[in-house]
Parts: structure tokens; C-alpha cells; sequence
């Protein structure tokens, strides 16, 4: 699998209307990709072993997307084989009283994984640049700086975001970031969906109505996004998610990739270590 077709290049800019929300990257449907997930699925489960073992990498993966893109379902299905133990997941909703007491960034960063663990952020302080910037009214809430609410504030923060992401590559925390690309099509589908399945009621939300409005907005809140903070150390990738199968085999493969590139290995014992395991071997054995 090609990983360039869904990479936000650093540096040069994007348009999301030339990322296809249903491309499928030649698979024809769920069948031929499940044999490619079910692969990766297993290699994550032993690449994360390593990771929880050796203690010298974390890996944050951020997803950020619409409504219904996906988001809960990537999650389960992509990390269904790995250790519970050393996956850390959050969500963030609506900041709490507590949370809007310190700055937007702070929620996020008591959240991040330690060393060996893997950190799932379904959505994140990216946030912050989308749905802050779609309802001005939340900078309100937020208590942010007047004389900031312009657009410098966005510049500021996109700054604040790839500033943290170096600072947490710098220290060994690798960051995978992932936009479920799906489309306003789609996404009514999906929403009608809900409403006509009983067994999917308790999904819908009459504020997925209220945000299709503006769709737009959200849209060139993304691209904007996307086109400040992809960088080097934490690239962006748009993922099509209007077929939820192909959505988590790209999930999947770039996770299992990422990992791969670190080169892990299971920590190697020192002299006396090696030494304790045999006279516990033999102690084992004469028992």
C-alpha cells in the first residue's frame, strides 16, 4: 500500500477536494482487504509486545474527523488483537469547567502516553483550530484574549500544536495523525442510518444535524489545518472513510509501519540478569 497517497506533504499545500473520500486503492471490496487487515492486525499485536517491553518509544495516534467518519469504529476494529494493558484511548468531548480553567492544550497533554504505551486520542487539542474556529462562541467560553480573536489566534495556535508535537518527538513519542476524509453524501447516509436502525438510535445526536450546516466551514477549517501542522516529525494523513473496511486497512498498515521504522527489540539483559535466570532456572528444575 502506498502510504503517499494519503500523506499531507510538509511544506506544500493542499486542496481536500483532490483527496478522494471513496477511493479504495484498487481493493474492490471488503473481502480482498480483510486478508491485508487481519495481517497487520496480528503485526501490530506483536509489534506493540516490543514497544510495551522495551520502554523507549510511545506512540500517540490522533484521530481527528466529521461525524460518522469512523472514528470509534477504526479504533475497535484496528486495535482489537493488541495488550489492553499498553493502550491508553480518550476522548474528548466538551471541556469541563476544570479544563477551562488552564489553557486548550492542557487536557490533551496529562493524557499523553508514557514510555511503552500507545495513546489513542479520538479527537484532540486539534480541536481547537476546527470546531473553535467554526463557533466563535467557544473562544468566549475558552476566556481567551481579546485582543487575540482575530486571525493571528489560528497562526498562534497551529504554531502552539507543531511546537508540542516536536517537543514529544524530540523525547521519543512518535505521533500519528489521521483524517478520516469522508463525504457530505456519505455522512447523511450514515446519519439516516442511525435513525432508521433501532439498534442505532442511541448514536444519533440531534447536534450532527445542527453541524452539517456548516460543512463548509469545517471544511476550510481542515484544509487549513492540515496545511499548518503537517510536518516532518508528525505528518497528517487524509484517509478516505466513505468505505469504513478500507478506512481501517489504511489504519491499520500505517500503524503497523510506523512501528516497523522504529526498529524495536525486546530489552537485552545484562550479565548478572542472564546469570539470576539460571540459578532460577536450576532452582525451577530441582524443585
Amino acid at each position: 500500500m502506498d502510504h503517499k497517497n494519503f500523506l499531507v506533504p510538509p511544506g506544500r499545500k493542499i486542496d481536500l477536494k483532490d483527496y478522494d473520500p471513496a477511493f479504495t486503492s484498487g481493493y474492490k471490496n471488503k473481502e480482498q482487504a480483510q486478508t491485508k487487515l487481519e495481517a497487520d492486525i496480528e503485526k501490530l499485536a506483536e509489534l506493540q509486545d516490543v514497544l510495551y517491553a522495551c520502554r523507549r518509544f510511545s506512540l500517540l495516534i490522533i484521530f481527528q474527523a466529521m461525524d460518522t467518519a469512523g472514528k470509534d469504529g477504526a479504533i475497535k476494529h484496528v486495535m482489537s488483537g493488541v495488550n489492553p494493558q499498553g493502550v491508553q484511548v480518550t476522548s474528548f468531548k466538551q471541556p469541563t469547567t476544570e479544563e477551562l480553567e488552564h489553557d486548550y492544550l492542557w487536557r490533551a497533554v496529562k493524557a499523553l502516553p508514557e514510555r511503552g504505551y500507545v495513546g489513542i486520542f479520538n479527537r484532540s487539542y486539534y480541536e481547537e483550530v476546527l470546531v473553535a474556529r467554526v463557533h466563535k462562541e467557544i473562544l468566549e467560553a475558552e476566556g481567551a484574549p481579546a485582543a487575540k480573536k482575530h486571525k493571528e489566534l489560528w497562526r498562534e495556535r497551529y504554531e502552539d500544536m507543531n511546537n508540542l508535537e516536536l517537543h514529544l518527538a524530540r523525547n521519543g513519542t512518535q505521533v500519528l495523525k489521521f483524517f478520516l476524509n469522508l463525504s457530505y453524501e456519505e455522512q447523511r447516509r450514515r446519519l439516516l442510518a442511525r435513525i432508521q436502525d433501532e439498534s442505532k438510535n442511541w448514536k444519533f445526536s440531534q447536534a450532527d444535524i445542527h453541524e452539517r450546516k456548516f460543512w463548509k466551514n469545517y471544511r476550510r477549517a481542515y484544509g487549513d489545518m492540515l496545511n499548518a501542522t503537517s510536518t516532518e516529525y508528525a505528518q497528517w494523513h487524509v484517509v478516505p472513510a466513505d468505505h469504513k473496511w478500507f478506512t481501517r486497512t489504511v489504519v491499520a498498515n500505517i500503524i503497523v509501519e510506523k512501528l516497523k521504522s522504529l526498529k524495536l527489540s525486546y530489552p537485552e539483559l545484562k550479565p548478572e540478569q542472564k546469570a539470576q535466570l539460571k540459578e532460577a532456572k536450576k532452582l525451577l528444575e530441582n524443585d
